[in-house]
């Protein structure tokens, strides 16, 4: 692909993002510790969790879709986009809750963070209920500010309105893909066709295609470019749950944020999983069984399930479906040169290759 470069540069989206971010948060915990100045801790940890880490993939990928179709920048157009976060965090801090993790993004999950804060002040009750209630609330209240500042960033009313259902699908479509993911779990269902849904909405709509069609939507872009976004998207969304879901159980703590193993522990049942369930004798699924969800898996636990991994071939071949993913979604981005400005396209390879490599 000709090398074109972007007026804006991926770091300083990211800066313009997170200073969109700080002013909107800012705004917010002024009202909220304007109630009581008790609800400074929650207002506090809201913008803490936001703004602490994360790659701002979201807004990055309804930006450029949005600059793909011929939207001008604009910091109304970056503001708009980085309510994709505040959707983000709401997902997050709901399933931090609902696996039970301790740590997100190398600190305390809200869930825990909160159960510590009842523990140090000794107040009544049960510190982990005091926790649950906390993210649960912080993440409804994520959520609704994610619909405020997409509506409220100051781009035209009809703009706006064009974007709104794709909005409202995509936080449809992640509900339903983390139900499904849950129901999964419960049913011990490691079939493949149920890791492939769950993956597809679950991540690779909602991390990928649905932001790359809300700034198609935003721009007022034909068919045509949303039927490009859709076939760049959509692989390269699965890819990315697919490199998330190895680094689950391979990946390093200091990379990932979470402790070594941990989709294990919560029992995930990903592509990974099913293919070694579909691949193993009778004493690696003996072992797939024991192991996975199991919360007190230690760490020769955690090294018995990847041997399985491994030795099923499971993991081999999902690298294998990582790059035939890949392939399928540069195939599609030369596919749309025609259609999709130059410079959006170049940004989406590169985004291609991090949210495959996982490399930030």
């Amino acid at each position: 692909m000709e090398r074109y470069e972007p007026r804006v540069r991926p770091v300083e989206l990211n800066d313009r993002i997170d200073a969109a971010l700080t002013v909107f948060l800012d705004r917010q915990a002024a009202v909220i510790c304007g109630i009581d100045e008790s609800l400074a801790a929650y207002a506090d940890a809201v913008r803490d969790f936001v703004l602490r880490g994360g790659k701002r993939l979201r807004p990055a990928f309804a930006y450029w879709g949005a600059r793909g179709a011929g939207l001008e920048d604009s910091d109304e157009l970056v503001a708009c986009v980085a309510s994709l976060e505040l959707l983000q965090a709401s997902a997050l801090m709901h399933d931090d809750l609902i696996d039970g993790s301790d740590t997100r993004r190398g600190m305390p999950s809200i869930h825990r963070r909160f159960a510590a804060l009842h523990e140090s002040e000794g107040w009544s009750g049960r510190p982990g209920g005091f926790g649950a209630a906390a993210a649960i609330l912080l993440g409804d209240l994520c959520l609704a500010w994610s619909d405020e500042l997409f509506c409220s960033a100051g781009l035209p009313f009809a703009m706006v309105a064009a974007a709104r259902s794709d909005f409202d699908l995509m936080r449809t479509e992640v509900s339903a893909g983390q139900y499904l993911d849950v129901l999964s779990e419960v049913r011990r269902d490691v079939s493949e066709a149920t890791a492939a849904k769950v993956a597809r909405y679950k991540s690779a709509k909602y991390t990928i295609e649905r932001p790359m069609l809300i700034g198609a939507s935003l721009a007022g872009a034909p068919e045509r470019v949303r039927e490009h976004y859709s076939a760049i998207g959509l692989p390269l969304g699965e890819a990315f749950q697919l490199r998330d879901d190895v680094l689950g159980v391979f990946g390093d703590p200091a990379q990932t944020g979470k402790p070594a193993g941990d989709d294990l522990r919560e029992g995930k049942h990903t592509f990974l999983i099913a293919r070694a369930s579909a691949a193993a004798d009778a004493a690696q699924r003996a072992a797939l069984d024991a192991g996975l969800g199991d919360p007190e898996l230690d760490a020769a636990g955690v090294q018995r399930l990847r041997a399985v991994l491994m030795d099923t071939g499971a993991l081999a071949d999902t690298e294998e479906r990582i790059a035939s993913l890949a392939a399928e979604a540069e195939a599609a981005l030369e596919d749309s040169r025609a259609d999709v400005d130059p410079a959006a396209l170049q940004v989406f390879a590169g985004l291609l290759v991090k949210a495959v490599k996982r490399d930030f």
